[in-house]
């Protein structure tokens, strides 16, 4: 393979000249009224001052009060249904009743039976011991580390030892002698990148080393000792807390092709750059480093970071390493205002679970008689309580990480009831993973150059990294299928030639309403019902004259959603916010 050929480097690198922490500055800071509730990330400010909103206000329109009468109406209706279908009353309780468990809120039992969450939420507890005792670790090894070495390095680059250690002893606890094939992957993926330096061999043998693994360990559950030779069945023993280590490899794996392919990027960087003592996030994850300092320790430490091991965000190696290099220090005002919001998005949660037991009706099948109405509320519901599963364990851990000095992406922000186009969607949703895919692959492959093959081959990997089932290939081709309608209209409904016109906002609300349906439909069958349910639920509705009548109120209540949603954004706007999501 010719050596000279290199993969190209995402370049849209410029200066931001942040001096403090980054969201510090940010305009949300100061934001006022509802657009105070928006998450904030970095570069969320406008950058050109002349970006006005292109409209006034239009929260006290008669259009608008109109909506506000709508919503008052339909959003308790929305929670009342799952409610009813929850109570003992409903003839198909005995179905799922089995699944229920005891609560703690007002005697109800409660939806414990979604296995991905409950086994954050069981842990809760033992979580949040491990999640104070390492900063408080980090403190006193900061303190004895300055003491006993007064000339030690100005910046954080020396508490690669600590994470290194806590890393191992994390890990045994988890994964018991696991440990040692996650060491020889890591090991072995480690020398591929530096065996092969600038040569373009090296990202492709990364691909597929990583994917080999991740199929392999999915397929024989994590590859136990004995299957290797008899004489190792005694190492198989020791299992730790978590002994299926392979269900975490897919985010590992994230790591561990960022590590060499940044490595890469940094052998064949031909005008090394600075990025300042205070760089932003982007100038953190494009800025290479020195190659000396893609050493095994940092890697080590990078890879098995123990706030962000099990379930990320997804933090890129130059990001981290700049990280330690050039910290920053996160206001305490900031971890409270974030831990008030992992809170309430808990309790919101627990409410939920001992309300709605949508999941276990879901689960087995307890739906029939049901009308269209309560059949889309179950999958409604089951969506929130998707985002919500994933949300809160991304919050938690990241809460821990900014607790211990290093600040990953924020991973949702924006409310999955607060998303009406399909490439802000996936913009918002799993941020550090889209940023993750935009950096290592969309770009790599071409990007706006080359977005349908692009987007097939992308939404693929993600399928397939997710898990190999047919449901999620379906979900991955049906999801890169309804991303072109939206393409098109943009295409040939430009905003900045048809935007000033009075109907342009009514036309873009007609199209959004028939993305949410997509989005949905794609999503209930990827991560709730699979493709049979969504079967059963689309004929159920559009087999009877009910169905019908039910679908065109539903299309009206999502342009009533919609157009709240454009003026939220417009409202973001009047503060110099764009999300662009």
């Amino acid at each position: 393979m010719p050596e000279d050929i290199v993969i190209d480097m995402p370049t849209d690198l410029h200066s931001t000249g942040v001096h403090k922490f980054e969201l510090e500055s940010d305009t949300l800071a100061r934001s006022r009224g509802i657009a105070a509730l928006t998450v904030r990330i970095p570069h969320s400010r406008r950058s050109r001052q002349g970006d006005a909103p292109s409209s006034p206000p239009r929260w006290k329109t008669p259009e608008f009060l109109f909506y506000f009468a709508v919503v008052a109406v339909v959003l308790p209706y929305m929670a009342w249904v799952p409610i009813r279908l929850s109570s003992p009353t409903n003839v198909n309780y005995p179905s799922f009743d089995h699944k229920l468990s005891s609560g703690w809120l007002f005697g109800r039992q409660i939806d414990n039976s979604d296995r991905q969450y409950r086994s954050f939420r069981d842990n809760v507890p033992a979580l949040t011991l491990l999640a104070l005792a390492y900063p408080a670790l980090q403190s006193i090894y900061i303190r004895l580390a300055t003491r006993l070495h007064p000339a030690i390095s100005k910046d954080n680059t020396y508490h690669v030892p600590f994470v290194i250690f806590v890393s191992v002893l994390h890990l045994i606890g988890l994964h018991g002698t696991s440990v040692i094939k996650i060491f020889t992957i890591l090991t072995v993926n480690y020398y591929i990148g530096k065996g092969f330096r600038g040569s373009r061999s090296g990202p492709l043998l990364t691909w597929v080393f990583n994917a080999i693994v991740l199929f392999a360990s999915e397929r024989i559950e994590g590859h136990l000792f004995a299957s290797l030779h008899p004489s190792l069945s005694p190492l198989d023993a020791f299992e730790g807390i978590y002994p299926r280590w392979h269900i975490s490899f897919n985010i590992t794996m994230l790591r561990l092709i960022s590590f060499n392919v940044d490595y890469y990027w940094a052998c064949n960087s031909r005008n090394a750059t600075d990025p300042g003592s205070r760089p932003s996030e982007k100038e953190r994850t494009m800025t290479p480093h020195s190659p000396e300092l893609y050493s095994y320790a940092n890697y080590v430490a990078y890879v098995l970071f123990p706030p962000l091991y099990i379930a990320g965000p997804i933090l890129t190696f130059n990001n981290f390493l700049w990280q330690l290099r050039r910290p920053q220090e996160i206001p305490r005002h900031f971890l409270l205002s974030y831990l008030t919001r992992f809170f309430i998005c808990f309790i919101t949660m627990e409410f939920i679970l001992h309300f709605m037991y949508v999941v276990a009706i879901k689960d087995t099948n307890a739906w029939v008689g049901d009308t269209p109405l309560e059949l889309s509320m179950i999958g409604f519901w089951n969506l929130i309580i998707v985002w919500l599963k994933l949300l809160i364990p991304w919050r938690f851990f990241r809460l821990w990480s900014l607790a211990s000095g290093i600040d990953p992406p924020e991973n949702m922000v924006r409310c999955m009831a607060n998303n009406y186009s399909t490439t802000g969607f996936w913009r918002s949703w799993h941020r550090s993973y889209n940023l993750w895919i935009v950096r290592y692959m969309y770009i790599p492959l071409g990007g706006t150059k080359n977005v349908a093959v692009a987007t097939i081959l992308i939404f693929t990997f993600v399928a397939l990294w997710h898990g190999v089932a047919f449901h999620l290939l379906a979900w991955g081709w049906i999801v890169s299928l309804f991303i072109l309608p939206e393409l098109l209209a943009a295409y040939f409904l430009p905003s900045s030639k048809y935007g000033h016109y009075p109907w342009y906002r009514h036309v873009c609300a007609i199209g959004a309403v028939f993305n949410i349906l997509m989005m949905m439909t794609a999503n209930l069958v990827g991560f709730v019902v699979g493709t049979e349910g969504v079967h059963y639920m689309a004929n159920q509705i559009a087999t009877s004259a009910e169905g019908f009548r039910f679908l065109v109120a539903a299309c009206c209540c999502l342009f009533v959603g919609v157009q709240l949603m454009f003026e939220y954004r417009e409202e973001e706007k009047r503060h110099g916010i764009s999300l662009r999501c």
